[in-house]
């Protein structure tokens, strides 16, 4: 059978996807451990016994969360008998409480939620107090040490822009000829204890933000100067910026798509690691 006539016989559904990855390898599917893409493909695979492979629009690392994860996935047209409330209904039940459908739709054939994205925003969630919130324990970065949010919020501005973010990836185990990326804004927030570090870019690299958190909070403690950010990128290597935050305070925000694709998305008003 040939790709149309195979398409033709299918719906591809998307879905947004939060989750609690403390218990998670990651997004991926692993051959170690248990990866949220594998849980949402059983449990979909209870609903619709035909359905094909799901892919995510980003790959976060271990322990990352989400709550606005995009996510794909065909089902053979005769199988697809419910409406796409019902889908989040029949598909959260079968999933773990740390994991769970916000939202279903039909998608077109050829939407795809990786290569569709037009850019993600991650937010990273710092508790700058002498004694961490125990509510916050497991989605957010205890810093004791009283940080200077204007520091960081210059330095912060440094990283907005197009540049070669060598300086801020880990080594992912391969080669990379490109690590130029884009961010279209780089803010930091507070409220009372609660610091908000949100990123905006067209892509990001393996620990990218986690990095870009850890190099915030150094120069809101004093260690780093915000004009030291153009010099950590002239560098190109990532033995000079700061150091990499802790998987848990990241959480990947949501994923934008431009007009062909259709937007989905929560806001958080209504609303790889990678």
């Amino acid at each position: 059978m040939s790709a149309p006539d195979a398409a033709a016989r299918t719906v591809r559904g998307r879905v947004v996807v939060a989750y609690d990855g403390s218990a998670y390898q990651g997004w991926q599917t692993q051959k170690t451990g248990c990866g949220v893409q594998q849980v949402l493909e059983a449990a979909l695979k209870r609903i619709f016994p035909g359905v094909g492979p799901v892919h995510g629009s980003s790959r976060t690392d271990t322990g990352v969360h989400a709550q606005g994860l995009v996510a794909h996935f065909d089902v053979p047209i005769e199988e697809w008998r419910m409406t796409s409330r019902k889908l989040v209904l029949a598909v959260n039940a079968h999933l773990p409480d740390d994991v769970r459908i916000m939202r279903a739709a039909r998608a077109s054939p050829t939407f795809h939620a990786r290569f569709d994205a037009a850019g993600k925003e991650y937010r990273y969630q710092i508790w700058n107090a002498p004694a961490h919130h125990p509510l916050l324990r497991r989605t957010s970065w205890h810093v004791p040490r009283p940080l200077e949010v204007k520091l960081m919020r210059e330095a912060a501005s440094r990283l907005v822009g197009t540049h070669d973010f060598r300086a801020f990836t880990n080594n992912p185990g391969y080669a990379r000829s490109d690590c130029t990326r884009t961010l279209s804004a780089c803010r930091v927030s507070r409220r009372g204890p609660l610091i908000t570090v949100s990123i905006e870019g067209d892509g990001f690299l393996y620990k990218m933000c986690r990095n870009i958190a850890g190099t915030l909070v150094q120069a809101g403690l004093g260690k780093l100067s915000p004009t030291d950010i153009d010099g950590i990128l002239a560098q190109r290597d990532r033995r000079v910026a700061g150091m990499t935050a802790p998987a848990h305070g990241l959480v990947l925000w949501r994923v934008r798509y431009g007009k062909k694709s259709s937007q989905i998305h929560l806001d958080s008003t209504e609303d790889t690691d990678e």
